[in-house]
């Protein structure tokens, strides 16, 4: 049985399905990396979700990979979301920079909003989405379904 989206969000934590993104040590401390999700919404329907994914240490920080001010990509180049000081994460379009720790806008055209929280979770030593439910990929030894 596959749960909506709409009932993992309302679930309580405690209760909540955690998919695996990736290894924690997949992304270096002090890097972001992005990943593009699928996810089942509340109709049943699949749904793109790009995501970031920062880790600082042990903690990680995550965002839908969506700027605010003009709902683009923030990354210019692949996986390359971070200032030059590498503290804040920037939108390569209009350089519009947010905050690490809660993803508000502290300089840019979007100042005073911010990226949208994803909540992850590190469990064994894996960096984990909740909240959602991922769309199921199929086996590596499986053939996709036909199309038509």
């Amino acid at each position: 049985m596959i749960e909506t989206a709409t009932s993992q969000a309302d679930a309580p934590e405690s209760e909540l399905i955690a998919y695996v993104v990736c290894g924690l040590n997949e992304i270096p401390s002090r890097r972001a990396r992005g990943f593009q999700l699928v996810i089942v919404d509340e109709k049943g329907e699949e749904k793109p979700l790009p995501i970031i994914v920062v880790r600082w240490g042990k903690q990680v920080f995550g965002y839908l990979n969506i700027c605010p001010h003009d709902h683009v990509n923030l990354d210019w180049e692949r996986n390359q979301f971070l200032d030059s000081n590498g503290l804040r994460l920037m939108c390569g379009k209009h350089g519009s920079t947010f905050e690490i720790g809660t993803g508000a806008c502290v300089d840019g055209p979007c100042l005073g909003e911010g990226l949208t929280p994803v909540a992850l979770r590190v469990i064994d030593d894996e960096i984990c989405i909740l909240g959602v439910t991922l769309a199921e990929q199929p086996e590596d030894d499986e053939e996709p379904p036909p199309e038509g």
